[in-house]
């Protein structure tokens, strides 16, 4: 479980990400952020284009931003935008989590007003498919 100042960290950092979205088309911002095993916070927002599908969700971002740094194992993430619904990761978003998080990694969402709800990657994401279900998957870590 990750303590409430960590929750702190990603809670700013997605919605300092969230602020820069471009969303032109739907008008739903999103950001996400990502705290890896260390402890280091790495943010994403969406990222639209008017040739749908190929904008970029904020989850992809966070992850990609992460990638960039180096680290490799998620602790946590942490998703946030408008509306009455819950802004859980899409199917695609969840499987990128779980290549870098263990089904128990936590999974929070969020809306402006602060934390909405938390899950594990294995609730989101049950008998998922990971780096695990591929032979020699240690050799490539």
């Amino acid at each position: 479980m990750i303590d409430e100042t960590a929750v702190t960290a990603l809670f700013e950092a997605a919605l300092t990400a969230r602020a820069h979205a471009y969303a032109p088309y739907s008008g739903f911002a999103v950001g996400a952020a990502v705290l890896t095993q260390d402890d280091a916070v790495h943010a994403g927002c969406n990222v639209e284009n008017a040739a749908y599908p190929v904008g970029a969700c904020a989850e992809a971002g966070a992850i990609s931003a992460m990638a960039a740094s180096g680290a490799r194992k998620i602790a946590a993430v942490l998703v946030v935008a408008d509306g009455e619904a819950l802004c859980t990761p899409c199917g695609a978003c969840r499987q990128r989590i779980r290549e870098f998080a263990a089904p128990d990694a936590v999974v929070i969402v969020a809306g402006p007003e602060g934390v909405r709800a938390r899950f594990t990657l294995e609730a989101l994401l049950p008998e998922s498919f990971g780096p695990a279900n591929l032979p020699d998957a240690a050799a490539r870590d």
